[in-house]
């Protein structure tokens, strides 16, 4: 049997997806893997990974693109002179779990005309959208939420990081029939040890693995 495979995305950009990532990397004991790193001048996300799940680097696989510009895809390959080709995006099989992290929101583009939303549509893998909980987080996630069902996305559910919004979380578990996974606190210090403990209280492992 394929151990299971599944992806992260999110609402926005900086609103914890990775942090997430490496949470859920160390909760599976799973393989992580970042299709394409667009920023290479600070910690990449597969290294903030590696450092937060405290794995070995056998668990993170090699990204397909690395990028050095902090822009949309597209836009760093453009600058760089390099063609994204989608279609040499495939999900690796592993031994493990495999915990795929998209880049920023469901609509980011890696060409000038397929985002990861199109990309998700043809792994046909389930996804969890992860979402801030501040202002203006209802909008956005439903909106993506929208925009991931109207490809056939299986959507196996949304993770909230941040403090606790119970109405909003109510309304997008409503509103968006969807069904809500947990919420991640914003921890400080944030250590390898701090999100592991914290995961572990705010998920259970047997809703990412039991699929849609």
């Amino acid at each position: 049997m394929t151990p299971p495979r599944l992806v992260v995305t999110g609402t926005d950009t900086g609103i914890g997806k990775t942090v997430f990532a490496a949470g859920l990397t160390a909760l599976l004991g799973a393989c992580y893997w970042k299709p394409v790193q667009a920023g290479l001048d600070e910690e990449t996300d597969s290294a903030t990974v590696t450092r937060l799940a405290a794995v070995g680097e056998d668990r993170i696989l090699a990204e397909a693109y690395r990028l050095r510009r902090p822009a949309s895809p597209h836009h760093a390959a453009v600058a760089e002179g390099v063609s994204i080709a989608v279609e040499a995006l495939v999900p690796p099989t592993t031994r493990r779990p495999l915990v795929i992290e998209g880049a920023g929101g469901v609509m980011v583009p890696l060409t000038s005309t397929v985002t990861f939303a199109d990309v998700f549509a043809d792994w046909r893998l389930p996804v969890v959208l992860c979402a801030r909980t501040g202002l203006g987080t209802i909008n956005h996630t439903l909106l993506s939420l929208e925009a991931l069902r109207n490809r056939g996305v299986p959507m196996l559910g949304v993770a909230f990081v941040g403090d606790a919004e119970p109405v909003a979380a109510r309304a997008i578990a409503e509103i968006g029939r969807v069904r809500i996974l947990g919420r991640l606190p914003r921890l400080r210090p944030l250590t390898a040890s701090s999100l592991q403990r914290s995961f572990a209280s705010a998920f259970c492992a047997a809703d990412f693995v039991s699929g849609v």
